[in-house]
C-alpha cells in the first residue's frame, strides 16, 4: 500500500484490491463504461455483479502472475489497473495489462501512479517478464503515457473496435521487465 498526494492535494492510496472491494469495483465498471470510448466495451455491455467482481479479485490475489491494483480517493475508487498473466508454463511470464480511471479523477496522474504500481508489482515477481497491452491508434493521450515508462509498439491491429460503425485500429504495446 503506498499513499501519495495528487497535484490537487488530495491524498490517493494506492493497494491490490480485496474481496470487500467488489460491491465498489462493480460500480466503478458501470461508470467508466459510459465516460470513454476508448475501452473495450461501452455502456451496459458488460454483465457484472459484486460477486462476479469478488470472484475476479479473490482469483487475481491468489495466482502468482496476475494483479487488480486500485486507486483509492476519498475512499471512492478513482482507477485501476489490471493484469492477467497466462495459465500455461510456456506463457506464465507474460500477459495482458488493462487500465481504466474515472472521468473525474483525469489529468491528475492517476495513469502514472497506476503504471508505475504495476511495474513495481511485475518486477518483484519472480515470474512476470512481459507486460502486453492494446490501446486505440488515436488514443494519444494513454499512449505517452505507456511511451514514458518504456512501453514500444509491437503491431497494429487493423478493424480491432468497432464503434457505432466506425472501425479503430489499436496499437499493441509492451513492456520488457529484466
Amino acid at each position: 500500500m503506498k499513499t501519495v498526494k495528487l497535484k490537487d492535494g488530495s491524498e490517493i492510496v494506492i493497494r491490490k484490491a480485496e474481496v470487500d472491494d467488489a460491491e465498489q469495483m462493480d460500480l466503478f465498471k458501470q461508470y467508466i463504461s459510459q465516460e470513454s470510448d476508448f475501452l473495450s466495451y461501452g455502456a451496459n455491455e458488460i454483465e457484472e455483479s459484486a460477486e462476479s467482481q469478488a470472484r475476479l479479485i479473490q482469483s487475481a490475489n491468489l495466482a502468482e502472475n496476475s494483479v487488480i491494483i486500485l486507486a483509492i480517493v476519498n475512499e471512492e475508487i478513482a482507477g485501476f489497473v489490471t493484469f492477467n498473466g497466462g495459465f500455461r508454463v510456456r506463457k506464465k511470464h507474460s500477459g495482458d495489462m488493462g487500465i481504466a480511471v474515472r472521468k473525474k479523477y483525469w489529468g491528475k496522474g492517476i495513469g502514472n501512479l497506476l503504471v508505475e504500481a504495476l511495474i513495481e508489482w511485475a518486477r518483484n515477481t519472480e515470474t512476470v517478464r512481459k507486460i502486453n497491452l492494446l490501446t486505440r491508434t488515436d488514443n494519444t493521450t494513454a499512449i505517452s503515457l505507456y511511451e514514458k515508462y518504456g512501453f514500444i509498439k509491437e503491431g497494429i491491429l487493423t478493424r480491432d473496435v468497432c464503434i457505432n460503425g466506425v472501425f479503430y485500429d489499436s496499437f499493441s504495446m509492451g513492456f520488457f521487465i529484466d
